[in-house]
């Protein structure tokens, strides 16, 4: 039955699918966008359309699974739910506000972790039996891999275009890359698509057995994934204009080729990790690529300042998110 708590769950992870999709449009567009491949405007048409295409080609949300499992069930109530995503939705808008790229992922999990492991100590059990943590250290692993795995992919393929085309007139390959940096876009706007939408599904899924609308272990409902994509793919229409200045500019300067080279390797990351369904950062990916592209011509061309503060909002999303998800639950629990 959908009662009242259960609606507002949903609308509230529609809201959060939303901000997700105008806080993380930096990662899909900042570099096409960067190097006047496409306007703005065109550029966020051109997210979120494949952002929507995913719906129609991925039946296996395997990202979705994890999350639905990272809270143990008998710590699950709407509460926790709602507490973690009413922090979420918080700290998405606090780092949009501020330009910084955090991730939505991590906020999304910190704050369901964190709502989760409060309702634990309140029934009297400890802290680490609210959370799978063989979930749990997976994602923390890959907050440094993803990023990691990103610049490695993004250095390699780099290097391997300039030396496929060392004898490709300049005039020729520019016209080619911002050709080609329409697909590089579209492929990391798809695999940011399937990637993050499916968090939200994972919530949407947990929320459903929780309200005993359906039973835990049934498919997923199809109106699930439909609401998500869509959700996602508005958002990212509605830009993320300060954070697509720190990605597309202020980490280092991207040419086309350079833009082909980090979409592509943010693409790959993504689909490699939604297959094997770990819930992975698009913003630490792209991020990651990005670096490795700007050290294929020096050191010195990736502003490393910037990018240590980058990485301190990494470090600190989960904990805060966390928090914040513990004060709510708090409260609720209150009145």
């Amino acid at each position: 039955m959908f009662t009242p708590i259960l609606i507002v769950v949903i609308c509230l992870s529609l809201v959060f699918d939303y901000t997700n999709g105008f806080h993380d449009a930096a990662n899909s567009i900042a570099t096409i966008v960067s190097t006047k491949v496409l306007t703005p405007f065109q550029a966020v048409l051109w997210a979120a359309a494949f952002n929507f295409l995913v719906y129609f080609f991925v039946k296996e949300h395997n990202v979705a699974k994890t999350i639905a499992k990272i809270v143990q069930e008998q710590f699950i109530t709407m509460n926790v739910i709602l507490s973690g995503l009413v922090a979420a939705i918080t700290w998405n808008l606090v780092t949009w506000w501020f330009g910084i790229p955090s991730s939505s992922s991590h906020t999304l999990i910190g704050g369901f972790a964190g709502a989760g492991i409060t309702n634990a100590l309140y029934m009297g059990s400890s802290a680490l039996s609210a959370v799978n943590m063989h979930y749990i250290l997976t994602i923390l692993a890959y907050i440094v891999l993803a990023p990691f795995i990103g610049l490695v992919l993004g250095y390699l393929v780099t290097i391997a275009i300039l030396h496929i085309c060392k004898n490709s007139r300049p005039a020729n390959a520019e016209v080619w890359f911002k050709r080609l940096q329409l697909v590089s876009s579209a492929a990391l706007s798809f695999a940011h698509g399937g990637n993050d939408a499916q968090k939200v599904m994972g919530i949407l899924y947990v929320a459903s057995f929780t309200a005993h609308v359906i039973k835990s272990g049934d498919p997923m409902p199809n109106w699930i994934p439909l609401a998500c994509y869509s959700a996602i793919a508005l958002g990212t229409m509605s830009g993320g204009w300060r954070i697509v200045k720190t990605m597309g500019s202020r980490i280092t300067k991207i040419t086309p080729l350079e833009g082909v080279s980090a979409e592509t390797a943010g693409a790959l990351t993504l689909f490699f990790t939604q297959y094997f369904g770990i819930p992975v950062s698009t913003t630490h990916t792209i991020t990651g690529s990005i670096i490795g592209v700007g050290l294929t011509k020096r050191l010195s061309a990736v502003r490393w300042g910037l990018t240590i503060n980058i990485i301190w909002a990494w470090v600190i999303t989960i904990p805060i998110s966390a928090l914040i998800a513990a004060g709510i639950f708090a409260l609720l629990r209150a009145f």
